[in-house]
């Protein structure tokens, strides 16, 4: 039978209409929306729904195209809602547990983090020369010699600016250092 056929004996109740178009059309939403859903349960769940539906609608439903291309649209779009609402439930898990699940810093953690941000600052503060041949040599460890060449300075220049700035840094640092 045709798609108009069908509709028609569909509006008028008749069940072997809805079980020939379940039959039809079952196996291939199921494999489509679990391509979407990568879930078999979750996929059968969807086309159920969607069959349960043309039933429910069958009075008042409008097929514009073919039964195929309808089943298939429906199916897609209950995929792509349930799909929107896993990502809504993910991002919103950590909102509902609430703040007291997570877990505060520990002082330790704290005291890491304002030293880190400290050192930063008290770095940034640095003349541009002298932070410069600090990076150098504690970020990137390179030797004085290899400073010197690379920056065209002689090595004299390189170990005044090193000391420089481990004294800069000492005193913006005093009071994170033991025994100050």
């Amino acid at each position: 039978m045709d798609d108009r056929e069908l509709l028609r004996r569909l509006r008028g109740g008749d069940e072997q209409a809805f079980d020939a178009l379940f039959r039809q059309h079952y196996a291939s939403l199921v494999g489509f929306t679990e391509s979407l859903l990568r879930t078999r349960a979750a996929a059968e769940d969807i086309v159920q729904d969607v069959m349960l539906e043309v039933w429910r609608r069958r009075e008042t439903l409008e097929i514009d195209l073919t039964w195929r291309s309808y089943l298939f649209r429906a199916a897609r779009n209950r995929a792509l809602n349930e799909i929107r609402h896993a990502r809504v439930q993910q991002h919103a898990e950590p909102l509902v547990r609430g703040a007291e699940s997570v877990e505060a810093p520990t002082p330790q953690e704290l005291e890491a983090a304002e030293l880190d941000a400290a050192f930063r600052r008290a770095l940034a503060a640095l003349p541009e020369p002298v932070r410069e041949v600090f990076e150098l040599s504690r970020r990137d460890g390179l030797r004085y010699s290899e400073i010197a060449a690379t920056l065209d300075i002689s090595v004299k220049t390189v170990e005044a600016r090193m000391g420089r700035a481990l004294r800069e840094l000492r005193e913006r640092l005093k009071e994170w250092m033991p025994g100050a």
